[in-house]
């Protein structure tokens, strides 16, 4: 089982303006480091991959998995909608599941009332399904831990210690506390 982003977030969850007020920073000279720095902090926290475990901005997602057994939990939501289900049937031959055979349960795919999942040839990653995910709108703690990790990369940029590696951008524990009733733990 893998998931995958489609559609990435299509704007910045901060707005650079509002991050350069956050820094005081009054002129345009580091305009690109720190919309770089904002990229950094949101990338580590959203959606696959993301310190969260969530997604925290719209976007698409698809999961891959080798056959429909459940549960089908749909990961990094809040799921909002399902776009498709794509699957391989037992001949080979690519199929997309009619939206008539199957409901979104609280982060989960299930069968509609009567329905059965079809069969699969079981190739792997042969089922796809592709999700729309994210919060329609950032939260305010949200918005307050990214600025500050940006402020933290902007105030620090040579944050490596020689001998050792980097598992991540470093969290102050402000913005661990700040962001860990949006944290799913898996």
């Amino acid at each position: 089982m893998s998931v995958v982003v489609v559609t990435p977030p299509e704007a910045a969850l901060v707005d650079l303006d509002l991050t350069k007020a956050h820094l005081r920073v009054d002129h345009d000279e580091d305009d690109a480091l720190i919309t770089s720095y904002i990229e950094a902090a949101c990338g580590h926290l959203n959606g696959p991959g993301g310190w969260l475990n969530r997604s925290i901005s719209p976007q698409t997602l698809e999961l891959r998995r080798d056959g429909f057994w459940c549960p089908l939990r749909l990961p990094y939501g809040p799921v909002t909608a399902i776009v498709s289900v794509v699957y391989v049937d037992g001949s080979g031959t690519e199929q997309t599941l009619d939206d008539a055979g199957y409901v979104l349960n609280d982060e989960a795919l299930s069968l509609a009332y009567g329905a059965s999942w079809p069969s699969v040839r079981g190739d792997r990653n042969g089922v796809r399904i592709r999700y729309e995910a994210g919060d329609a709108t950032l939260h305010p703690s949200v918005r307050s831990a990214i600025l500050l990790m940006v402020g933290d990369l902007y105030s620090n940029r040579e944050s490596s210690v020689q001998g050792l590696t980097s598992a991540g951008i470093a969290m102050s524990t402000t913005v661990e506390n700040l962001l860990a009733p949006f944290r799913i733990w898996s």
